[in-house]
């Protein structure tokens, strides 16, 4: 079996699971967001019950945060209701809210070999980790706030073996653009994405979060990253004493393997209007931008500002674009200060928001007109995602973001640092 039918057969009681088949299961920690709690909420209340744990359940509020609109407002009052209600004890909310796929493992509710399940399609961020995690529809995380289980069909696995070393300004973000723009946004549907090899060396585990958080963009039911020694030591800082896991898989437990060499990928850039549409940078349109967006459940860790920062230093936002930095949480946000990130930013004209998902969903902070063009390092770049319709979004890394806000264009960073 892979590493993930393990997991399951684990959770399940079962010696094996293979895949097609179903599994009732039960699940370590629920989460749900202002978007989808509220859904939630309403079909947990038709089971006239408790919840199942008060401290499995996650409440993050980021989505629409700081309120938009009455609407908004509305819906994290009703989270917030609830909330206190059931006395729930993860709920997160103002200065302790961040995006809730960079909080969660800070605030140390990841643990390997778990199974997370959350109202939110990127849930599988924490695969980083070694966790069994997978986005659901609200209807199925209300059952599992009320019975504190879920039915999983088993997944096929996809190996991808990676080998080699990151160059100079290529990261997760280009390692995952490469793999969707290889399989398409439909090559790995309903599977797990399981990840191994040498190569795994070169990537820290901000980097790690950034690939398993867009497995779900070539459709993907989970990634899985490996526990080593990267894994532990970044359990032992948010406080989480574990021993590597023992949970290794079968050789022939895979449909498919898949190889990348790190040493011949160049920065990224996927085109509109999907993911897969991923061209070097180097071959990317010239395309003159409105907006550049650093930050995200993707892009929005310490890392990345850093990286921004050291290629935007000393440089200014370019006449008529607007730079807008997002750091991942109240944690990422104060080490930028301490580190004087901010600062650089500024400098160069940046607007530095609070954490929020708000732009990358067209909710707010940052929303498109029409025609406009932005580049991002946010998931999707579909029709409409950021705003108008008619606008076009571009994704990208964190240094490709800045420089080319710098220059108005898609840019290398190497051509200006």
């Amino acid at each position: 079996m892979s590493v993930t039918r393990k997991i399951i057969a684990e959770h399940a009681g079962r010696e094996s699971v293979k895949p097609g088949e179903y599994a009732f299961v039960p699940v370590d920690l629920v989460l749900a967001n202002d978007v989808t709690a509220p859904l939630a909420i309403d079909e947990f209340e038709k089971f006239d019950m408790e919840v199942f744990s008060r401290d499995k359940i996650v409440f993050v509020l980021d989505h629409f945060t700081p309120n938009r609109d009455i609407a908004s407002a509305e819906q994290c009052s009703y989270v917030r209701q609830f909330a206190l209600k059931k006395e729930i004890v993860h709920f997160y909310e103002g200065g302790l809210c961040g995006i809730e796929h960079v909080l969660l493992p800070e605030e140390g509710l990841i643990r390997p070999g778990s199974i997370v399940v959350g109202g939110d399609s990127h849930t599988c961020t924490y695969g980083a980790l070694g966790s069994f995690a997978t986005g659901m529809g609200s209807t199925d995380i209300g059952a599992a706030m009320a019975f504190g289980k879920a039915w999983l069909r088993v997944p096929e696995a996809i190996l991808v073996r990676i080998k080699g070393k990151f160059r100079r300004w290529v990261g997760g973000k280009d390692l995952i653009l490469k793999l969707i723009g290889m399989i398409g946004v439909d090559g790995a549907t309903y599977r797990s994405l399981e990840f191994t090899g040498d190569g795994l060396a070169s990537l820290g585990i901000d980097a790690r979060f950034t690939v398993a958080n867009m497995v779900v963009e070539a459709g993907a039911k989970n990634g899985m990253f490996p526990v080593d020694e990267k894994t532990l030591d970044y359990l032992n800082s948010v406080g989480i004493q574990c021993d590597q896991m023992d949970i290794e898989p079968d050789q022939f437990g895979y449909s498919a393997e898949i190889g990348i060499d790190l040493d011949e990928l160049s920065p990224q850039v996927a085109l509109p209007p999907t993911p897969e549409n991923s061209v070097p940078v180097e071959d990317a349109p010239h395309v003159r931008l409105d907006q550049v967006v650093i930050g995200s459940c993707t892009n929005g860790r310490i890392s990345d500002l850093r990286q921004a920062a050291e290629v935007i230093k000393g440089k200014k936002v370019a006449r008529g674009l607007r730079l807008i930095v997002i750091p991942g949480s109240p944690r990422v946000y104060k080490q930028a200060l301490k580190e004087g990130l901010i600062e650089i930013l500024l400098d160069a004209g940046a607007v530095i928001s609070p954490p929020t998902c708000g732009p990358c969903l067209g909710g707010h902070m940052g929303v498109l007109a029409a025609g406009e063009k932005a580049l991002a390092t946010t998931n999707r770049n579909f029709v409409g995602r950021m705003g108008h319709k008619e606008s076009e979004v571009y994704l990208c890394n964190p240094a490709v973001a800045a420089a080319s806000s710098v220059t108005g264009t898609i840019t290398d960073p190497a051509e200006i640092v």
